[in-house]
């Protein structure tokens, strides 16, 4: 090749190559700070958390029966409630994963550039993905098996409309440590309602569960023992503790299915420990937790089965659901439409949602004259729309 020919090709690679050189920076510059934000991501999977954020302090006021509790500043419901959406995230753990809470927050990654963000994404999704498999598994018999009663959902707090809603439901209670005064194939639940203490009711019952000899399929511990209000057990940690594993924990190990002592509190009870610390000290653990839940709203509804959940990881069962403002006060619902919509809602939610094995209409006390399900001898329109609602759902 010529001289002349060579000289302004070597001048034009002498041009080029700082070029390239700087593009070969920016482009692997950009392959790291994705392999950051990736690694970013997974971090905030790993903790259910959004990517960016600070879980906002809320303000949560519950009023149960005459008592108003004042939670503490905490951190919000949307990152504890991101925890529910563990299976999502084994799905779509190297695109976009979102949770439920108000407002929906979202989790957005990029595509892989570098080996290192591919290595990053492949962790976050075998780990979201084991976590969902022990999901499922835990919720295997969401409809079937000893965790729902009949594999029928539905039950009713209280016995009164038990002829009305016989067909429908796969078990009931009336609070008693010997439910009676109906045969059938509904499941009679029986219950150890307090520690003797509160009346000669509760010191009745107290007797009569004494005397069990029988293993029954289902026990249910203690109504609302973290309140002293009318209506609720009002029962110290260890009394509570001693009491289960004298008369509760050993039915366990003949044959009978545990559930929780319920919280006169809902979600708020993560800020006053009853349960937390009722489990550190009874020595055989239940296998239902036991919730009630006072909401005139679905967010508010899943605001506490995700609390529950989140926090004690077992089948849960809601053994009381009434229609009532919590907001500021315990206020029950007293327009029927909403109480109809509300039932319909709601009914729906606890269906669709695995993590329920069992449900209850509240037909106890202090609920207001629209929304007890049977008045005068038969059902109210309260009652025909949750009868209605729980026999479509079985067609």
């Amino acid at each position: 090749m010529q001289l002349s020919t060579l000289l302004p090709l070597l001048a034009l690679l002498a041009t080029s190559t700082p070029t390239l050189a700087s593009t070969h920076r920016r482009h692997s510059a950009k392959a790291v700070d994705h392999a950051r934000a990736v690694g970013r991501l997974a971090t905030a999977v790993e903790r259910r958390q959004p990517v960016g954020e600070v879980a906002k302090p809320k303000r949560k006021v519950v009023r149960k029966r005459g008592t108003t509790c004042r939670a503490k500043t905490t951190a919000s419901s949307e990152a504890q409630a991101a925890a529910t959406t563990t299976s999502q995230a084994a799905a779509t753990a190297a695109e976009t994963s979102s949770t439920w809470v108000e407002p929906a927050e979202n989790y957005t990654n990029g595509t892989n550039t570098s080996q290192a963000a591919q290595d990053s994404s492949s962790a976050t999704s075998t780990s979201a993905a084991a976590a969902a498999t022990t999901s499922a598994s835990s919720n295997s018999t969401s409809t079937t098996g000893q965790y729902t009663p009949n594999g029928k959902k539905a039950g009713i707090a209280g016995g009164d409309a038990y002829d009305q809603c016989e067909d429908y439901i796969g078990w009931w209670y009336d609070w008693s440590a010997n439910p009676s005064g109906h045969s059938g194939t509904p499941i009679a639940v029986p219950m150890l309602w307090g520690a003797g203490t509160v009346d000669s009711t509760d010191a009745s019952r107290l007797s009569v569960f004494e005397a069990i000899t029988t293993a029954p399929q289902y026990i249910m511990g203690f109504e609302e023992p973290d309140c002293s209000t009318w209506g609720s057990a009002n029962i110290d940690v260890s009394t509570a503790a001693g009491l289960w594993n004298s008369l509760i924990g050993p039915f366990k190990a003949k044959g009978s299915t545990l559930i929780s002592p319920s919280m006169c509190h809902q979600a708020a009870e993560q800020y006053i420990g009853w349960l937390a610390s009722f489990e550190k000290q009874i020595s055989v653990s239940w296998d239902i937790t036991n919730i009630h839940v006072n909401k005139n709203n679905m967010d508010g509804v899943k605001a506490d089965i995700d609390y529950y959940w989140n926090t004690f990881g077992k089948p849960i069962w809601v053994t009381e659901f009434a229609c009532v403002d919590d907001s500021t006060d315990f206020v029950p619902c007293t327009d029927q439409s909403e109480i109809n919509t509300y039932i319909n809602e709601i009914v729906a939610l606890f269906e669709a949602d695995e993590r329920v094995h069992a449900y209850a209409y509240s037909n106890g006390d202090g609920l207001g004259d629209v929304w007890p399900m049977y008045k005068n001898g038969a059902l109210s329109e309260s009652g025909q729309t949750y009868v209605t609602a729980i026999s479509n759902v079985q067609h």
